[in-house]
């Protein structure tokens, strides 16, 4: 059986999707820091304890990272992501006019700003076609076998050959809520996956349920 690829892509998606309350760029790129290796729930935390004292980037570039600490600390790591904050919020008033730059080279230019952030800043934030490729996305697109890939810049050139650009932003979303909830890197829900027809991965995880 041939498989429709782009099919499936589009199953996730509505299946799965994730809406974004959040549009403004500045917000969407430090909400984007602050979810480095922890939960939804703790970034949302984070970040509603710190705009509610910082509102803007001008007002971040003037704090010192300390003043983030309690604020942000059920992020975690959040001495390394308070003097980032800073440090990126003071290029942005510097360099940028206290804009967020839309475009990726430029949004590389950031300390500790990746393609998988960047992406994302550009979607959310600007409306652009952008593929943000993370863990989740890597690991799913290499189950479904869509992709025989090694690192996540490399399943993000491979997916976009074969994901048309209208469904990039989507699909990252959708991946993260697909992988919490049914394909998890260990014990997948395999028996309630959408895909397990198609899944060359579901034969291993499927087994007769025990009475």
């Amino acid at each position: 059986m041939k498989r429709d690829i782009v099919e499936e892509a589009n199953k996730i998606i509505s299946h799965f999707p994730r809406f974004h309350s959040e549009e403004d760029p500045f917000k969407i790129l430090i909400e984007t820091i602050l979810s480095q290796r922890t939960r939804d729930e703790n970034t949302e935390k984070a970040a509603k304890a710190l705009f509610s004292k910082y509102n803007n980037v001008f007002e971040l570039s003037k704090a010192q990272p300390e003043d983030l600490y309690e604020l942000i600390k059920p992020s975690g790591m959040y001495k390394q992501k308070s003097k980032r904050i800073i440090e990126i919020s003071k290029i942005l008033v510097d360099q940028y006019n206290g804009e967020v730059p839309d475009t990726l080279e430029e949004l590389l230019k950031l300390p500790g700003v990746g393609r998988k952030t960047a992406n994302i800043v550009l979607y959310v934030g600007f409306g652009k076609k952008a593929l943000a490729v993370d863990t989740h996305v890597h690991r799913i697109s290499n189950r479904l076998g869509w992709v025989n890939t090694k690192t996540p810049e490399e399943t993000e050139d491979e997916l976009k050959k074969i994901i048309p650009p209208e469904l990039w932003g989507p699909l990252n979303g959708a991946m993260v809520n697909f992988g919490q909830k049914i394909c998890k890197p260990i014990s997948p829900k395999c028996f309630d996956c959408i895909l397990k027809d198609v899944c060359p991965s579901a034969n291993q995880f499927l087994k007769p349920e025990k009475k």
